[in-house]
C-alpha cells in the first residue's frame, strides 16, 4: 500500500477538468468557509464557468473574491482517483438569452493557480 500521490501538470489538470461537469466551489461567508457543489464548464481561456441565481448567496459571496474550485473522481473500493484544484478571482456577468436578460448569472473563475493529484491504488499488489 502506498499513501503517496503524484502531481499532475497543468495540461493534464485541464484535460481532466474538461471531462467532468460537476465540481465544488469553495468560498467564504462571514469569514467562514463554505462549499457548494456546482455544474460547470471550461471557457476557451481555461476559466471555470458556473451558472448561478443572480440573488444567490454564492453570487453575493464570490463577486471579486479569490475562490477555489475542485473537481475529481475517486474510487473508494480501489483507493484510486484524482483531484484538481483551481484558485482564482471570480467575476460575475449577467446571462442573456435571445429574449433578453434572465435571473441567472455566469460566475467566471479565472485560474491563477491550477494543481492536481493522482492517487494510486491503496490495495496491496497481488502476487
Amino acid at each position: 500500500m502506498t499513501p503517496h500521490s503524484t502531481r499532475l501538470d497543468e495540461w493534464e489538470c485541464r484535460r481532466r477538468l474538461a471531462g467532468l461537469a460537476v465540481g465544488r466551489v469553495v468560498y467564504t461567508v462571514g469569514a467562514l468557509p463554505a462549499v457548494q457543489p456546482a455544474r460547470y464548464s471550461l471557457g476557451a481561456d481555461g476559466s471555470v464557468l458556473l451558472s448561478a441565481g443572480a440573488e444567490s448567496e454564492l453570487v453575493r459571496a464570490v463577486s471579486g473574491a479569490i475562490v477555489a474550485f475542485e473537481a475529481g473522481e475517486l474510487n473508494a473500493a480501489e483507493g484510486t482517483g484524482w483531484s484538481v484544484t483551481v484558485l482564482g478571482r471570480a467575476d460575475v456577468a449577467p446571462d442573456h438569452t435571445a429574449n433578453g436578460p434572465t435571473d441567472t448569472v455566469t460566475v467566471r473563475i479565472l485560474p491563477e493557480l491550477v494543481s492536481g493529484r493522482l492517487f494510486p491504488s491503496t490495495r496491496p499488489a497481488r502476487p
